[in-house]
């Protein structure tokens, strides 16, 4: 079995005014950066979850080889965005979860991640967050979470790569 990735890309970016998921960095969206990534760290399959600017997303962003998750419900926080790229797993053995707008991640931190086999999250300044690697037996926790602290009880006490 493959180690998924699951990428939370249905935010409405408000802070920043312009969908973050069609930010260009250098020659390719944040959002197909995140998926690029994912595919050179293994993972598969990539699951993208969208929701605020969904059409537009799909219109002006590779989406291929991927599978595309609505979520209609996207405002009731990153929990439920999270929860519904899980449910979109058949069998892995885990995922990566990240966001799409971390373009310091490595296909070499999300190996990393993975090789843990446990829990793991990502530590910068000095706390616990995404990218995190979830394997399948935290799945149905994963599936019942709710709001905008997303997975942040899972990942307080979890082991971690810098």
């Amino acid at each position: 079995m493959n180690c998924g990735a699951s990428i939370l890309a249905a935010g409405a970016s408000s802070r920043l005014g312009t969908p973050k998921q069609l930010v260009r960095l250098r020659q390719e969206t944040l959002l197909y950066r995140s998926i690029r990534i994912s595919k050179e760290a293994g993972c598969s399959p990539v699951v993208v979850v969208l929701g605020a600017f969904e059409d537009q997303i799909r219109r002006q962003c590779n989406l291929q080889d991927t599978v595309v998750v609505s979520h209609a419900e996207w405002a009731d926080g990153m929990g439920t965005s999270l929860a519904r790229g899980i449910e979109a797993f058949d069998s892995v053995t885990g995922t990566v979860v990240m966001t799409c707008d971390m373009p310091a991640v490595t296909a070499t931190h999300l190996v990393a991640l993975q090789a843990t086999g446990e829990v793991t999250a990502s530590r910068y300044a000095e706390r616990r967050g995404v990218p995190a690697y979830f394997p399948y037996a935290v799945f149905p926790e994963l599936l019942k979470i709710r709001g905008d602290a997303g997975a942040r009880d899972l990942l307080r006490s979890a082991a971690f790569v810098e």
